[in-house]
């Protein structure tokens, strides 16, 4: 097993005592740190972004051709740590405690250290890792302005506030789909220079109210009451998408168990966990949706509408329409048009 230690005094000094001790070549543009590895303990890369604040965001792509221990010295920088593993997994525990625990992929970890500790991360080898890691120095943070304060449940504000680094603090989260869904988003940002930055940034606090949102959810031991597995979770996942995409196809519960292989009580479990709804409610608010697009992008009649996405009765879309939106599709359509001529006016 290789040992890497790590007691920098801020995030870009710690990626390059990472690439001390595991080779590799540091490029910067941007204010954008990139750490490309290719030898015998690694492949992929490291990508390092910091703002201002105290935010700073780390990404990891990588496969371990070893096994890797980091230990984290937190020093005079004991940043709390929100971590969200898209693929892969990793173990992490505190130097004062003898068993690891494991963080899954789609799983989330936050911590930090007190100054009398140090963080233990142990790394597979042979598995292809994306973690995404947000770090967030307290001093700093505690003078932005504009903060997330009122999003801390006690606990959690405890430990943003303790700026003398008093107390350490450990949570690992459930299973979250639509987190991998943020942190994707942040992947896809196509843009260079400043307008990258910004566009980041904007997705970083996103994901960072994410991880809140989800840590108040289930801290006190409210665990997540699903006996659905991973596997099971990304195929209903992949059926949502294929329902956005054609929501004029003839669904039904009997047929979408058939087809997915998954009986009819873990499809309704399933729909609630990640979309909120059950597969009958998801199926009509994705049409609805679709038929809101279909009047503010398209020519077509309320009657074509109807039909072009799945619906058979115009009397029952118009029903479901109004309790929806508080408005008919005929006086929705009416809106639109009053809409563009005083845009032409």
């Amino acid at each position: 097993m290789k040992i890497i230690k790590i007691n920098a005094e801020n995030t870009v000094d710690s990626i390059k005592q990472f690439k001390e001790q595991i080779g590799g070549k540091i490029t910067q543009k941007w204010g954008e740190y990139r750490l490309d590895l290719d030898n015998d303990s690694a492949k992929g890369y490291i990508r390092l972004m910091t703002f201002d604040w105290g935010v700073s965001f780390i990404e990891y792509h990588l496969i371990f051709f070893e096994e890797i221990q980091v230990i984290v010295d937190p020093s005079n920088f004991n940043p709390i740590r929100f971590t969200y593993s898209l693929n892969g997994s990793f173990q992490h525990k505190f130097s004062d405690q003898k068993e690891y625990t494991t963080v899954e992929q789609f799983h989330s970890f936050i911590g930090t250290c007190d100054s009398d500790v140090s963080h233990h991360f142990y790394f597979p080898k042979g598995i292809h890792l994306e973690l995404n890691n947000i770090k967030i120095v307290r001093k700093q943070f505690l003078n932005k302005r504009i903060n997330i304060a009122h999003m801390l449940n006690k606990k959690l504000h405890a430990i943003f506030v303790d700026k003398e680094h008093e107390k350490k603090f450990a949570y690992y989260g459930p299973i979250s789909l639509k987190m991998a869904d943020r942190v994707k988003a942040l992947q896809d940002i196509k843009t260079k220079g400043m307008i990258r930055l910004l566009k980041a940034e904007g997705e970083l606090y996103h994901l960072l109210s994410m991880h809140i949102e989800f840590y108040n959810k289930y801290d006190n031991a409210n665990v997540l009451e699903i006996d659905l597995q991973k596997a099971e979770l990304k195929i209903i996942k992949k059926l949502g998408k294929k329902i956005v995409k054609t929501p004029s196809d003839n669904y039904s519960l009997d047929e979408l168990s058939k087809k997915t292989g998954l009986s009819q009580a873990k499809l309704q479990e399933g729909f609630k966990f990640l979309f909120a709804r059950t597969v009958t409610e998801y199926i009509r608010h994705v049409r609805l949706e679709k038929a809101r697009d279909l009047m503010n992008n398209t020519n077509l009649n309320i009657s074509q509408i109807v039909y072009s996405i799945g619906f058979t009765s115009r009397s029952y879309f118009s029903k479901i329409f109004k309790n929806k939106y508080n408005i008919t599709p005929n006086e929705y359509k009416k809106q639109l048009v009053v809409l563009i001529e005083e845009d032409e006016s």
